[in-house]
């Protein structure tokens, strides 16, 4: 095997590749990345038997074949190379030599015979999103993903398509996150858990262009993500996903709207005198036009008013304010607005097109 690419090319190859090189396994083979080189392509590939991973790279082929290398140590070589092209020849010792400029390594590769290729999908049941709306969708949902390996189900996302709209739904026990976007045609309906890693790395190496799709194939066990010169393959979550529409609740007895930096920001001066450790609830006292924030904990106290609307009754209630700052975050809109029951009860925060909704469970408290 002979190939020639410009450094900046491979890096970005392996960049996107690296992600699915597992931190730690006893097969060693899946420490290693193909690289393969036919049919006028070349190819870079990882699996860590969860997650596999192909991209294309542009360069010159003067012989074709395939070849396994350790992927962290071929990684760090290319990225301390200078920036010119880069030689990589492979006898059929598998002897490794990488050249560029006045810089030359040798390393042992090795045959590709034990490497588990990814599976072949097929491409019959699938939706075509923009890369800006999936990479949006995943940053306003994956904050809230369990990391409870004894209940499998909760460290993905629902991924559920019905006619024209995709939802997307995460939950860790405390919070439920749901966002919602219509898609530009009519799809066959899906239910899918997708693994939460799996759409992290996802997010990672997509542009995020409004402009470029990215197409997204189901079949029972697998789920294929297609964008660029790039193949993404995971499994999916086996299981049965909770009944999310029997947690979410229309009725309300406190209805409020609020300036969502005014409140994102009182809830950060808050936090600051809670330590990790400590489960201090965050307390909000309701009235008419007015909500007081209050929080006492060992290191001190702090309270703040901040101007409301508000429909219904007075309401106090405490909340763990992690997990109502991780929703705020990734709400795009200047006011957003709260929906309560009673103090023991679960608080949602929604648009009026319900294309997001967070629920969040309250803390108890004594006063």
């Amino acid at each position: 095997m002979h190939i020639i690419c410009d450094k900046s090319k491979l890096i970005e190859g392996m960049n996107i590749v690296m992600k699915a090189i597992p931190g730690k396994t006893t097969m060693m083979i899946l420490e290693c990345v193909v690289i393969e080189v036919k049919d006028n392509q070349i190819k870079l590939i990882a699996n860590d038997l969860q997650l596999g991973i192909e991209t294309l790279i542009d360069g010159e082929i003067k012989q074709e074949g395939s070849v396994a290398v350790g992927a962290k140590v071929f990684f760090e070589i290319i990225r301390k190379l200078p920036s010119d092209n880069v030689s990589i020849t492979v006898d059929e010792e598998y002897h490794m030599n990488i050249s560029c400029g006045k810089a030359k390594f040798n390393i042992m590769a090795k045959a590709t015979d034990e490497f588990p290729y990814l599976p072949n999908i097929v491409k019959d049941k699938n939706v075509n999103i923009s890369q800006f709306t999936l990479k949006d969708i995943i940053r306003q949902t994956v904050f809230s993903i369990s990391d409870n390996e004894n209940a499998k189900v909760m460290t993905g996302e629902l991924f559920e398509i019905h006619d024209s709209e995709l939802k997307v739904v995460s939950l860790d026990g405390h919070r439920i996150s749901i966002r919602k976007v219509k898609l530009n045609q009519s799809y066959d309906d899906v239910s899918v858990i997708i693994p939460g890693k799996t759409l992290i790395e996802i997010s990672k190496i997509i542009n995020g262009g409004m402009d470029d799709e990215v197409s997204i194939f189901f079949t029972d066990k697998h789920v294929l993500f297609e964008f660029d010169q790039t193949v993404v393959v995971s499994r999916l979550l086996e299981g049965e996903y909770f009944q999310i529409d029997k947690m979410i609740s229309s009725d309300y007895n406190t209805k409020i709207t609020i300036n969502k930096k005014e409140l994102q920001g009182c809830i950060e001066r808050a936090s600051l005198l809670i330590r990790e450790s400590e489960r201090k609830p965050i307390i909000i006292n309701v009235t008419d036009g007015s909500m007081e924030m209050k929080i006492q904990s060992a290191m001190g106290s702090m309270n703040e008013d901040i101007d409301i609307s508000k429909e219904g009754r007075d309401i106090m209630i405490g909340f763990n304010p992690k997990f109502i700052l991780d929703a705020l975050r990734v709400i795009d809109d200047e006011e957003i607005t709260m929906y309560l029951v009673n103090p023991k009860a679960p608080f949602i925060i929604k648009n009026d097109e319900q294309s997001y909704i967070y629920l969040v469970l309250p803390i108890s408290f004594n006063m």
